[in-house]
């Protein structure tokens, strides 16, 4: 080990001693880590996991002897207890840990916040400063709130200023030229505050997707702002540089207009400016104004962060024959986290002597979690439920108390924080650091920990996984897979369809109960999402990242309700993604249809187009759909399908044309039932169908719905009539009814897909064309990653790639 006085710089070399455990990996896992973790010289990778782990807790463990004069053996003993949490999974740093502790660069986190001033020479500053921080491994947070507006004077030079989104795009040039390690670029929060003179500019800055690619970007809303749109009434423009109002807009406008372009792709986001510095442990040293990349790291100028999460899926235990969180474990897990990244702190390799002085000061850490999906599902509990949100708030609450408990004991034994007096704790609770947890994305740590990421709910309980010489192998979540095995219903047959769907709701051979606990991102509402961030909000110090999972078809009222909500229940910030809202994006998994991504892109930009016409000039208010319906053509093919409902039986008859399905009949058996309604469902999909909008659209409106008597009757595997309709649209929409060899005027037509019994499961159905496995064979939702080419998934206010690890933030 080498040290160098002043800046502290360590480096380590050595291997793990072999009498310590293995690490728990799986073999994707240790792939990750030797392309993207491990140490290599020439080319080839020269240590192992193991190796790398040690390092890590060698580095993080022998600070106290440099700094806090602990002895040689108790030093080994602690770096034997960091390098066990994390070979088994227990705990993982952030990913800048990982890579550099040890060696030569050493810089460890994974978040920063830089000032941007109003001057050429500050805002050049910035820009060096942040390549020197994406060439180091980490990602950047900017207000550009204290810009002067375009068009405004510049005294020194007589000219008028370009405004903060003409510089946003030299950042983001920047950006473009400096790649992490040469296999990623750094990412970038851009904040604007919502009473900025430029808020229309920023919020449509990113309309085109391929402009500004290198940002996020997150309109900083205030709570006058908030007010101002739940009255209806304008709101005032503030001069950055005076204070003084310059003007109004309707803030019932803007705030549709934030709705408008998050519905069309996910930007902007929103971060609550005051709640932010309600929360700011040291309001003496100034107001928070930008976040890090994926919001959840509010910071000073010249602050970073150091982050690590606690994979809550192995703080499970069996007791007494039933699963309970393991509250034991998780205190000791909790604590030692703490001491690691005190530590990491003092282990660090700062990029710049100022971000060095403001960090130690303020010696702010960020302990989060992973994995929360696969507790809930360990635990058999559904995502979406009130026990859920219950066990949320359980388990931060736990988390945050013990983590204080901690940062106490290290304040005694090491002092508090620097900038402790006047801080919001001065005479009410020593702690050693401003913060203490955050819930960031754990894109590529979880993956390495084989958990869930961070609190998000599973995006897909089976994908299919094409690997580089073109098998296409299965992917299942080792949970389901395990439940399927111990209650009697695994089969290879039912993982491949899975896979297909992207789903088990719905499949007569999982059993209910199953399904609800393994609901996925897309199938959860909204509301459900809110509520989670919220509850683990209510226990963080810092926020929570997350991304707020929609439908295709939602509407901009739905995403506008998302947001009063997340405002409603406290939240510091939201990210919103409607499936399918990014131009590149592939098909998804449980939507796909016959049609190419292309075909699909086309799709979406015409129902933009429909619905999207201007932008809204008042509250809004859902706009009259003019689409006039083409006519019933004169000859159709079909299929005709009974299914077993509550009232006795139900057929269901699905015919098609050239186009594709254009209509869908019901008739009920001599049992009855509600004949009427089933008609008038029938008869409003017919005309949804030929007035051209998706069948993904319209089943995803209508499956699901339950009845009291499909719930009460035995046998009965749909929820209600709606339920069986949309189950035999999609199973025929998928498989395709072939009109090509039918003679339009004669009775030469080709035979139906054998009749099955959708509900019972039986039978065998007609093959899928081609273009649909194909389709299908790409799952997870996304833009196609930059490094495989496969699609990306999006959560935690981030992108990943679940095939080779890449992950936009690390």
């Amino acid at each position: 080990m080498i040290r160098k006085v002043g800046d502290f710089k360590l480096s380590f070399e050595g291997q793990a001693p072999k009498k310590w455990p293995k690490a728990n990996l799986t073999p994707n896992a240790r792939v990750v880590l030797a392309k993207r973790y491990l140490k290599q010289e020439n080319g080839q990778v020269v240590e192992s996991a193991e190796d790398m782990i040690f390092r890590v807790a060698s580095v993080v463990a022998r600070i106290e002897e440099e700094m806090y004069g602990k002895g040689k053996e108790e030093v080994q003993s602690l770096a034997k207890e960091f390098y066990t949490m994390m070979a088994n999974l227990e705990f993982m740093p952030n990913s800048p840990t990982l890579m550099n502790a040890g060696r030569d660069l050493g810089q460890l986190s994974a978040c920063f916040v830089l000032p941007v001033e109003d001057s050429m020479e500050e805002i050049f500053d910035a820009i060096k400063n942040a390549a020197i921080i994406h060439k180091s491994g980490g990602g950047t947070g900017f207000s550009f709130s204290r810009l002067r507006p375009k068009n405004s004077m510049v005294r020194s030079t007589g000219g008028v200023a370009s405004g903060p989104i003409s510089f946003m795009k030299v950042f983001n040039s920047a950006t473009e030229a400096v790649k992490q390690g040469g296999t990623r670029r750094g990412a970038n929060m851009g904040i604007l505050r919502v009473d900025h003179p430029d808020i229309v500019d920023f919020i449509q800055c990113k309309e085109d997707n391929k402009e500004i690619t290198n940002f996020n970007i997150s309109v900083g809303v205030t709570e006058e702002f908030m007010s101002a749109v739940r009255e209806g009434r304008p709101y005032d423009l503030m001069d950055p540089h005076t204070g003084n109002p310059v003007g109004q807009l309707s803030a019932p406008e803007i705030f549709n207009k934030i709705v408008e372009h998050a519905w069309k792709n996910g930007e902007p986001g929103v971060v609550f400016l005051d709640r932010l510095n309600q929360g700011n442990p040291t309001p003496l040293l100034g107001k928070i104004e930008a976040t890090n990349p994926c919001g959840e790291q509010p910071l000073l100028p010249n602050e970073a962060c150091n982050l690590g999460s606690i994979n809550l899926k192995l703080m499970v235990t069996e007791k007494e024959g039933k699963m309970v969180i393991n509250w034991e474990r998780l205190s000791q897990v909790t604590r030692l986290s703490v001491r690691f990244l005190d530590n990491v702190i003092d282990a660090n390799q700062y990029p710049l002597e100022i971000i060095d002085k403001v960090v130690k000061g303020n010696r702010k850490i960020g302990l989060g979690v992973m994995g929360f999906a696969d507790m809930l599902i360990l635990l058999q509990t559904s995502y979406a439920t009130e026990e859920a949100v219950e066990y949320a708030e359980k388990v931060m609450n736990f988390i945050q108390t013990e983590a204080r408990i901690e940062s106490q004991r290290l304040a005694e034994e090491r002092g508090t924080f620097p900038n402790y007096e006047g801080s919001i704790y001065d005479g009410f609770m020593k702690l050693r650091n401003a913060t203490l947890t955050t819930i960031a994305p754990t894109g590529t740590i979880s993956m390495i920990c084989a958990a869930s990421s961070g609190v998000e709910p599973l995006f897909a309980v089976a994908y299919t996984k094409t690997v580089m010489d073109g098998t296409a192998l299965v992917e299942v979540n080792p949970l389901f897979e395990g439940f399927a095995k111990e209650y009697g219903f695994y089969s290879e047959e039912l993982m491949r369809k899975i896979a297909d769907r992207g789903t088990v709701l719905g499949l007569p051979e999982v059993p209910n109960w199953v399904q609800e606990v393994f609901t996925t991102a897309q199938e959860i509402a909204p509301e459900w999402h809110i509520r989670i961030q919220a509850a683990f909000q209510k226990y963080t110090d810092n926020a929570v990242s997350k991304t707020i999972n929609f439908a295709n078809s939602a509407t901009q009222e739905e995403i506008a309700e998302a947001y009063r909500l997340a405002d409603e229940l406290n939240c510091k910030g939201l990210t919103v993604y409607r499936d399918g809202s990014r131009e590149e994006q592939v098909l998804s998994t449980g939507t796909s249809s016959a049609q190419s991504s292309e075909d699909k892109t086309t799709a979406v930009k015409d129902l933009q187009a429909s619905e999207q016409l201007s932008a809204p000039k008042k509250p809004f208010v859902p706009e009259v759909n003019t689409v006039v319906p083409r006519p019933r053509p004169t000859t159709t093919i079909g299929v005709t399908e009974k299914i077993k409902i509550g009232c006795g039986n139900l057929y269901v008859s699905v015919n098609a044309d050239e186009k594709g399905i254009c209509e869908v009949f019901t008739n009920t058996g001599r049992a009855g039932g509600c004949s009427s309604q089933s008609e008038a469902t029938a008869r409003l999909i017919s005309i949804t169908l030929r007035s051209g909008l998706s069948v993904d659209a319209i089943t995803e409106q209508i499956k699901g719905i339950r009845c009291p008597a499909c719930m009460r009757r035995e046998g009965v595997n749909v929820t209600s009539c709606p339920d069986a309709i949309a189950r035999v649209i999609r199973k025929y929409s998928d498989v395709g009814i072939n009109f090509s060899t039918v003679k339009l005027g004669t009775h030469e037509q080709v035979p139906a897909p054998e009749k099955t019994n959708v509900a019972a499961g039986q039978g065998n159905p007609a093959p899928e064309k081609a273009a649909v496995k194909k389709a299908r064979a790409s799952v997870a939702p996304g833009n196609a990653c930059p490094e495989c080419g496969m699609s990306i998934n999006h959560e935690s206010g981030c992108v990943v790639c679940t095939h080779c690890g890449y992950s936009k933030c690390g």
